[in-house]
């Protein structure tokens, strides 16, 4: 039979119907029950995080994006292992990986990996070259040694087909300019890295809790 009332509306005014004292001495004892005989392990873990926390916050500074992945990975870290070693839910190995992917990829984003790694597929020699009549004044120089580009294009075919038909942010005017077409498929490589970095976090950040 349906109650004239919703329960939580009968809890509230049986809540409400308490006196002054009742009330206090209820919110004591629910505190106590789900927080004050905690207190101890509360102020361990808290200890815990300041160790844990201490050399990342030490070195933080606000001018850098670097500084704000440095924490996020600290945090996927420890909750990565959290999560993984208590494995009290069926997913909660899996979430560790996804977690620790996630941290890799910080990595990549971080040192700007995808974007330097066309670099090592040629090898230039710089220099600075003294302007004549123009004491103190240097022309900065470089020449290519050597360039294996086609490898590196190889390895990213799809990438590779979108620099040829215009993307990317140095213009191409000439298909033999490797250099140029390897700087957009590496920027191209970079922006896909961090994109995926945080479609992941948006695709499961609400499911991490243990």
């Amino acid at each position: 039979m349906e109650p004239e009332k919703d329960i939580f509306d009968q809890w509230q005014e049986e809540r409400e119907s308490r006196s002054w004292l009742r009330k206090k001495l209820d919110s004591i004892s629910l505190w106590w029950e789900h927080n004050g005989k905690y207190l101890h392990l509360e102020f361990k873990r808290g200890i815990q995080n300041l160790v844990y926390w201490l050399p990342v916050i030490w070195k933080d500074r606000n001018w850098d994006n670097s500084f704000i992945f440095t924490i996020l990975s600290h945090k996927l870290k420890a909750q990565s292992t959290y999560i993984g070693d208590r494995d009290i839910h069926t997913r909660a190995k899996r979430d560790a990986e996804v977690m620790m992917s996630c941290v890799r990829l910080i990595e990549k984003v971080q040192v700007e990996w995808y974007g330097m790694e066309y670099m090592d597929y040629h090898k230039t020699k710089h220099w600075f070259e003294p302007v004549e009549g123009e004491e103190g004044y240097s022309t900065w120089e470089s020449i290519e040694l050597e360039e294996n580009f086609d490898d590196y294009f190889a390895k990213y075919p799809l990438i590779h087909k979108r620099v040829m038909n215009g993307e990317g942010w140095l213009k191409i005017e000439d298909e033999n300019d490797k250099d140029r077409i390897a700087s957009n498929i590496a920027r191209i490589n970079h922006d896909r890295a961090r994109k995926l970095l945080f479609k992941i976090i948006e695709q499961n950040i609400e499911k991490w809790w243990d």
